[in-house]
């Protein structure tokens, strides 16, 4: 994946093209290091971390509904909208601005990541 900066905007990076992910589907893309799941749910595109912060599951093998992702392991839910959790919203998962740039997706990544 090729990332491109742009003026005002932390890193963009191209994950995928539209159609690739599949309506109610999600993709995992690694990007500075660490796993983003790219979630696609009625039709907007949503970015969070990949990990549950409870107990470091995959995000991305949990169920959507209603725009809320449930750890599969012990039912944490986490909003797709800023990676909230759905049960007390001061705990959080990494969340990232998705933007659809003629055919290709593209998540806003922190110029200068953590790690």
């Amino acid at each position: 994946m090729q990332a491109e900066s742009e003026v005002g905007v932390g890193q963009l990076v191209t994950v995928a093209r539209v159609g690739e992910i599949p309506e109610g589907g999600n993709i995992v893309v690694e990007v500075n290091g660490k796993d983003v799941v790219v979630f696609l749910d009625q039709g907007k595109y949503y970015a969070i971390d990949d990990r549950c912060p409870h107990a470091g599951a995959s995000l991305s093998c949990g169920e959507v509904r209603d725009g809320i992702v449930t750890c599969a392991w012990h039912y944490w839910r986490f909003r797709l909208a800023d990676g909230a959790w759905a049960d007390n919203p001061r705990i959080k998962t990494g969340s990232y601005p998705v933007h659809v740039v003629g055919d290709e997706v593209r998540l806003e990544m922190p110029a200068n990541p953590e790690r």
